[in-house]
């Protein structure tokens, strides 16, 4: 009885939908992690700043971390694939 499986010796071809997969996989983790320095970034600047000036209420460490997060988005957005 024959099978359709490789045989152990053969290599393996990845298949087109593993590697389309594994591409998809990339790019959202890699825009999940500028979305994550972004918003770290403005958050870090903001505290900094409310630190250099003195202020009671962290105002600068909200704008920028609301700011951040908004163009976290927007690239994010931008980033997705157009469809017809």
């Amino acid at each position: 009885m024959e099978t359709n499986e490789p045989r152990s010796d053969e290599p393996r071809k990845p298949l087109k939908d593993d590697s389309r997969r594994a591409n998809t996989f990339i790019q959202y983790s890699s825009i999940g992690f500028q979305m994550l320095a972004t918003i770290g970034l403005g958050v870090w600047g903001g505290f900094k700043l409310d630190e250099w000036q003195g202020n009671q209420k962290p105002i600068w460490t909200l704008v920028l971390s609301l700011f951040a997060i908004g163009s976290s988005l927007y690239l994010f957005i931008r980033s997705l694939p157009k469809q017809p």
